[in-house]
């Protein structure tokens, strides 16, 4: 075969997505507290952009259109009386081709700086209808979606907590230690996970805490073979030390062992919980009240009563002392019944009130006295921030449709309680409203509604459904709720099995399996009936 270089031609067809319509996505998608982030950060490198007063909203909203249409027929007339020069010519193509490209600094935790040139052209069509848009899923049709990751974060800023490790240091610092056992208690609290367990073997420990005398002898140029190098009796008496400190249970290198100490420091050494933990743990997990009491010459009632005592104790005793972020939930929508009927309102009075310049606006006007760099920079930012105002609308439109048809579907839950929850899936509102899936699942996002049942995360709204004898849909976590209460209500010495449960929603008309039942139980973290049966 004969190889070489060829030319061909090849017509094709393809889309691709306006720059401008990946923002609308991210804001679509943002959380109330990320939009407040994202609007201020807009006010600040858009000119064009300004803070509406509340008293001259509503002025506000009739200049930003009058001054959009204004701006589109000084942009038409300055396109038609445009000189002969080169640059100005091309420039004012350029008006119409497309958006200047923006340079987006980031800063990291470690201060490294690193900058981004994306240069960015869009075909400049700002007559795209929001409605098809959105109907649409901000997809082009036959094309794939792919998560995008160039969206600007802000992280909030961190201020100082204390986490386990320090409530443990401080309580060394007290205990009358040498340089050299401060160093290894040091070593072993930094081994000591967030839930108070020991996560790395006394021998790495040992190693890890031998290869940095190594390296500090090497960097004062002493001889290895002098070096007092850490022994395992040295390691094992440390981590001793380190499991009398508070919280109890810290430093164990299993569950069982976080039990005895507590047990231990709680006074209760060679009680009966304690032999129950030390003697019989694996009896004791599985509730084996009557092999128990064989064994130790007990009844089973004590040896459960005993098991009670141990179910009181902290698995995971660190998580006291670990350091947990606040997560604050801002809620997106708020839902308020009013004279009987529920209205729906978005919570966007910290949202900042964006319009546009009326100063900047005049100056885009007069084009004349622009050169061609000028003019480009103006015809971006003015576009960017005509098509902000009308993303944050009609963001606020769609939250509004989408919590409206949840409201109208779900009335019974309101009313009356989960258990009237219905059944709900992202494709039946996306029919209902004329919008396309992905972008009901972006609203939906990490969204929160106030409403009377409480602060809900909008997914929760959305589950699958179960028949009934009546040919209705029952929710999922209808269904939960009704077998959590059940289990609630049970006889404790004699707990419904799943069958039983099976049958008692049959004869509510819900038609379920048992393996479905035992699903929802082990979700909702409950024993068998073995489990819970009580002597």
């Amino acid at each position: 075969m004969k190889t070489g270089l060829s030319q061909s031609v090849r017509l094709g067809q393809e889309l691709k997505i306006n720059p401008r319509l990946y923002q609308a996505m991210d804001m679509l998608y943002m959380p109330l507290l990320d939009l407040q982030q994202h609007l201020k950060q807009e006010l600040l490198v858009n000119p064009f952009l300004e803070l509406s007063d509340d008293d001259d909203q509503e002025d506000g909203s009739e200049d930003t259109g009058d001054d959009s249409d204004g701006t589109a027929e000084e942009d038409a007339s300055a396109d038609d009386e445009a000189d002969d020069d080169a640059a100005q010519q091309s420039e004012a193509d350029g008006d119409q081709a497309g958006d200047s490209e923006d340079e987006i600094e980031t800063t990291d935790i470690v201060d490294r700086v690193a900058s981004t040139d994306d240069s960015v052209s869009d075909s400049g069509d700002d007559s795209d209808k929001w409605d098809q848009i959105l109907s649409d899923g901000f997809e082009p049709e036959g094309g794939t979606h792919a998560q995008r990751d160039d969206r600007e974060y802000f992280e909030p800023v961190s201020v100082a907590t204390r986490d386990l490790s320090d409530h443990l240091r401080d309580q060394i610092q007290m205990l009358e230690l040498t340089p050299r056992r401060l160093l290894l208690a040091d070593e072993v609290i930094g081994n000591i996970g967030d839930d108070g367990y020991l996560i790395g073997a006394l021998e790495e420990i040992r190693d890890g805490i031998n290869e940095v005398v190594t390296k500090a002898a090497e960097h004062e140029g002493r001889e290895a073979e002098t070096l007092p190098l850490f022994t395992d009796a040295e390691v094992l008496a440390m981590l001793e030390t380190v499991q009398g400190l508070d919280p109890p249970g810290v430093g164990a290198r299993d569950l069982r062992e976080c039990l005895l100490i507590q047990l231990r420091d709680a006074g209760q050494a060679g009680s009966l919980p304690e032999r129950l933990v030390r003697d019989h743990f694996d009896e004791l997990i599985a509730h084996r009240w009557n092999d128990i009491a064989r064994q130790i010459g007990g009844t089973p009632q004590d040896v459960q009563a005993a098991a009670d005592e141990v179910a009181k104790l902290s698995p995971k005793p660190g998580l006291a002392n670990a350091d947990r972020p606040d997560n604050y939930v801002m809620p997106d929508l708020i839902v308020e019944k009013v004279d009987g009927e529920y209205l729906v309102f978005t919570n966007d009075g910290n949202l900042p009130r964006l319009r546009l310049s009326r100063s900047y606006v005049e100056l885009a006007r007069n084009r004349r006295s622009l050169d061609a760099e000028q003019k480009e920079f103006i015809a971006s930012k003015l576009n960017a921030a005509q098509w902000l105002v009308q993303a944050i609308e009609q963001r606020r439109q769609t939250m509004l449709k989408v919590m409206h048809f949840i409201v109208n579907r779900q009335r019974e839950f309101f009313d009356k309680g989960i258990q009237y929850l219905k059944p709900l899936t992202l494709r039946e509102v996306a029919d209902a409203i004329d919008m396309h899936e992905s972008t009901i699942s972006r609203v939906t996002n990490d969204k929160y509604a106030q409403t009377p049942r409480g602060v809900l995360p909008l997914k929760f709204f959305f589950s699958s459904g179960l028949a009934t004898i009546d040919g209705e849909d029952v929710s999922a976590r209808g269904i939960k709720a009704t077998i959590e209460s059940l289990v609630k209500d049970e006889d404790p010495q004699r707990p419904l099995t799943d069958q039983a449960i099976v049958d008692v929603l049959e004869a509510q008309g819900v038609q379920i399996a048992r393996r479905t039942v035992a699903k929802y139980r082990e979700q909702l973290g409950v024993l068998s009936a073995r489990m819970r049966k009580r002597v």
